[in-house]
């Protein structure tokens, strides 16, 4: 009896309890639901705690979501190498004088020989233009008048030579070259007309004395209309070196133009002791060209449809094609991650050279976050200080170019003419840095990023980077464009080469190859790219020694324009 009346007496007292503990219990579950509901997510706080740390960046608004970025360290990552130089670039100078064979203008240039050109494009395809015309008056012995520039390109600029060039020191420099007046002089009271005719691209030598020289002779006055990439690529040693004291030295641009641009170096030294100059070359008409697509769906295909339609000849392209071969502009984004991945870190100041910038402001962003400190021509100077120039865009290309040639490290984010004439005139005054992106490679990568840490991400675009960063004997001699590789026009010190010739015995490897290997990085295989060929080369079994050089070719050399127009827009 006692044994049941405890065991009652338990029971009651359970069912007392029972439901305090179910009330408890009740709380406590909504307690944590309402904390669950309020709480953000696992990925939100995932993201917030990126956000602190680390610049994060996404390739499209709709992907950060399903495909969060990987961290982007704000120093860039420790290379242990200096970023802002080329390795070995010391041993390395220009050397463009002429030797005691070529004899003075004096000389040679005969009487009632005048050879005229009238330019083509812009103002880096002019250039070309004037630095050749310079070498053919000289081969036909003749007396050069002042190139004419091109007026009523695509460009529409109004500027002649003496409004770009500084002309007197222009003729003064090459006086011992060639023969140099600024116009036609008068036959008995009429001044004298000359005869218009045009020649076929690449034309060499033995092209222009037979070609040219009997007109000349006849005429006395030639004018060569549309001259752009109209002498060889390969010439003759010395008319090689005249080429490049044209372009290195003779071509000056006048004191207004160097002033402002001078002015401009100077506002940016005064931000940082280093800055970086990006050719970004993202406008519409380029991107219309490239048939490339860049994320903006329908909308974007239907934008650079209509531009494409402006010209009949310009049809869509397979864009996976395209970008597989390396011919589609990286996008600013991309552009940004691949100097991050190459050790530019957040602080660095980037100045861009470049027109409309297709999608704007929200195109730009994903760059600008990437490095904060970004400027352009109209953001470091007043539109009252660029007043004078702002209406002619061949004044404004100078402005740009000037920047451009004095940047601790130039970037170009295409083939087309500027790219070409920076590089070359950046490997004949020292080899200073400039990175053309390997898009042929970069493109897979950038498609799977998503799927690597940032460490496998910068590794890799560092080894698919090399023989893109413009240092030296990264082209083979006589490869690609002159104007680009003027190899004939670089020396290597003699002392220095001995050490190294010594040196690579010794590791019984080319000092290049040991240079690329003491990289911190594993070697890769760079794919080359095919040399530009000249028409009259006779052995073409060169295409088939490729090597493992970086041969370059403007991405437009290959397209058969038949709108002047869209070969002005693409070149320069």
């Amino acid at each position: 009896m006692a044994y049941q009346r405890r065991r009652q007496h338990y029971y009651q007292r359970f069912r007392v309890v029972i439901p305090v503990f179910s009330a408890v219990a009740a709380a406590l579950l909504f307690l944590f639901a309402l904390l669950s509901f309020l709480a953000p997510s696992p990925v939100e706080t995932n993201r917030m705690h990126l956000k602190r740390q680390h610049t994060t960046i996404s390739f499209r608004e709709d992907a950060a979501i399903e495909h969060p970025a990987f961290l982007v360290p704000r120093d860039g990552g420790k290379l242990g190498r200096d970023i802002w130089t080329s390795r070995n670039s010391e041993h390395f100078y220009g050397c463009s004088n002429s030797s005691n064979k070529f004899q003075k203008a004096q000389v040679i240039t005969l009487p009632n020989r005048y050879l005229l050109i009238a330019t083509s494009g812009g103002l880096n395809q002019q250039r070309t233009g004037i630095t050749d015309a310079v070498v053919v008056a000289r081969i036909l012995n003749a007396t050069l008048v002042v190139p004419k520039l091109d007026q009523r390109s695509f460009w529409k600029d109004s500027s002649n030579f003496s409004e770009i060039f500084d002309v007197d020191w222009f003729i003064s420099h090459l006086s011992k070259d060639v023969k140099i007046i600024k116009q036609l002089p008068s036959k008995g009271r009429k001044p004298l007309s000359a005869y218009n005719m045009r020649v076929p691209r690449k034309c060499n030598e033995r092209c222009y004395i037979t070609r040219i020289l009997p007109v000349i002779m006849k005429k006395h006055a030639v004018q060569l209309s549309k001259f752009d990439y109209r002498l060889a690529n390969r010439l003759d040693t010395e008319y090689q070196k005249l080429r490049c004291r044209v372009n290195y030295h003779a071509l000056k641009f006048t004191s207004p133009i160097l002033g402002m641009g001078e002015k401009l170096v100077h506002w940016m030294r005064m931000r940082s002791k280093h800055y970086i100059a990006l050719h970004l070359r993202f406008e519409p008409d380029m991107l219309a060209f490239s048939g490339c697509d860049y994320g903006g769906g329908e909308k974007e295909q239907k934008e650079l449809g209509a531009i494409r339609r402006r010209w009949k000849t310009l049809h869509r392209s397979n864009p996976d094609r395209a970008r597989r071969q390396g011919r589609c502009p990286l996008t600013p984004e991309e552009v940004g991650l691949m100097l991050r991945a190459l050790g530019y870190g957040s602080d660095v100041h980037i100045y861009v050279a470049s027109g409309e910038v297709y999608g704007g402001e929200r195109t730009l962003a994903p760059l600008k976050e990437l490095f904060p400190n970004y400027h352009s021509k109209e953001t470091i100077a007043t539109k009252e200080e660029l007043q004078s120039f702002s209406s002619f865009s061949s004044r404004m290309a100078a402005l740009d170019f000037i920047v451009c040639d004095e940047s601790d490290v130039f970037v170009t984010n295409n083939n087309g003419n500027m790219a070409k004439i920076l590089a070359g005139r950046r490997r004949y005054f020292g080899h200073k840095p400039t990175i053309r992106p390997n898009a042929k490679k970069l493109y897979r990568l950038f498609l799977n990023r998503r799927n690597m840490t940032w460490d496998v991400f910068a590794s890799s675009v560092r080894n698919f980077q090399r023989g893109f960063m413009g240092e030296p004997k990264e082209v083979r001699p006589g490869r690609g464009g002159f104007h680009e590789n003027p190899s004939t026009c670089i020396c290597e010190d003699s002392t220095a080469k001995v050490e190294k010739n010594s040196g690579s015995r010794k590791h019984g490897k080319d000092s290049t190859t040991k240079r690329n290997a003491s990289n911190d990085e594993p070697d890769v295989d760079n794919e080359a790219e095919w040399p530009e060929m000249d028409d009259d080369d006779d052995d073409q079994n060169d295409l088939a020694d490729k090597g493992t050089f970086n041969e370059t070719f403007s991405d437009y050399d290959a397209m058969n324009f038949e709108d002047p127009d869209l070969e002005e827009i693409i070149s320069d």
